[in-house]
């Protein structure tokens, strides 16, 4: 679901970036208004969650792999505008360091996961869980349905994305300049494989930490909760960062998922007779373009991340490379979520 370099084009990119920098605005405005309280640290664990879960890559139907986001979760604990932040840290720290999502469609795998995602996973949460009690049953069922639903609606935002590409832009054959496969083709392609694998992963994620926190530290939940009592405005974060260190020493599992994931392939992919059949197989078997798409090869280098696809250059055991990259930009992001509260503290007292 992460969109890279080349497959959209750019006024849609810029229409993209558009749309997020309100939500992002708006966001980092309350963000502000929170920096006296816990909010900070937990916005951080959050965004490391977030970038650690979604190395954990699972097998999807065609061949190809998806991932969970965190993005339930983490709107139910922070709040929309918070898991905006968290989320959208995470998406930046991955495209950056590892080219994980493009620097170009940025602004779109934000919108997707981190605004829509957000806004919707915590609609449906309060929604469906009212006002009952934090330790409620309900709560954990209106987890499972926030995070399912959140992943993928983002999933179909990107769908769409992909595949009005070729309607919108191609050359003066209908060959199409940047994504190649129409919305026919593009949303089932995407949604089978989310609705039945990657949205089930997500409910679990959400629904799971849910039931965690229940027990272990039931006032996370309460800035959510639709109640008007606050017991503890400063929740400890705790048994996150634990659970945190304890994914990210998993994470080599994350490799055992082989393929890449659909609207992800390198140009090279489409010249090459196995790459093509790869892309075929997960496109309901309509052949890929005999070349990439001019667009997409010329922008798919528009940025060179210093260790792509969690590969450490200089390391050649796969499994300790993604750990470290996992170390490396868990480390990241909680640098980046602490140098942002620090820069709107600053802006604050002006």
């Amino acid at each position: 679901m992460h969109i890279p370099d080349g497959y959209l084009s750019p006024a849609t990119c810029a229409t993209l970036y558009a749309a997020s920098a309100p939500f992002w605005y708006v966001a980092l405005r309350k963000m502000k208004r929170a920096l006296n309280t816990r909010m900070v640290p937990l916005i951080s664990v959050f965004a490391a969650f977030s970038f650690i879960v979604m190395m954990f890559n699972l097998p999807l139907p065609g061949g190809t792999t998806g991932h969970a986001v965190g993005v339930g979760i983490a709107a139910i604990v922070l709040g929309p505008w918070g898991a905006v932040v968290a989320v959208s840290i995470a998406l930046t720290i991955q495209a950056v360091l590892f080219g994980d999502g493009g620097i170009t469609a940025l602004g779109a795998n934000c919108f997707n996961m981190a605004i829509a995602g957000s806004l919707a996973a915590y609609a449906i949460y309060r929604v469906t869980s009212g006002r009952a009690s934090l330790t409620a049953p309900r709560r954990v069922v209106a987890a499972a349905m926030a995070g399912y639903a959140a992943i993928n609606i983002a999933a179909l935002l990107a769908a769409i994305e992909f595949g009005i590409q070729p309607l919108l832009y191609h050359d003066s054959s209908g060959a199409p300049l940047y994504a190649p496969y129409p919305l026919h083709i593009a949303i089932p392609a995407m949604m089978i494989g989310h609705l039945t694998v990657a949205g089930l992963a997500e409910m679990v994620v959400s629904s799971g930490v849910v039931a965690y926190l229940q027990r272990a530290e039931p006032l996370l939940l309460d800035a959510t909760s639709g109640g008007s009592r606050v017991v503890d405005p400063h929740p400890p974060a705790r048994p996150l960062w634990i659970a945190l260190g304890v994914l990210m020493v998993l994470t080599p599992l994350g490799i055992l998922a082989i393929g890449s994931a659909w609207g992800e392939w390198a140009p090279a992919a489409f010249a090459n007779p196995r790459g093509r059949q790869e892309i075929a197989s997960a496109s309901a078997n309509n052949a890929p373009p005999a070349r990439p798409p001019t667009g997409l090869a010329r922008l798919s280098s528009f940025w060179t991340a210093p260790m792509p696809k969690y590969a450490a250059p200089f390391l050649k055991s796969p499994g300790f490379g993604y750990l470290l990259s996992a170390m490396t930009g868990a480390g990241a992001v909680i640098l980046m979520s602490l140098l942002l509260a620090s820069l709107l503290q600053k802006r604050a007292l002006k």
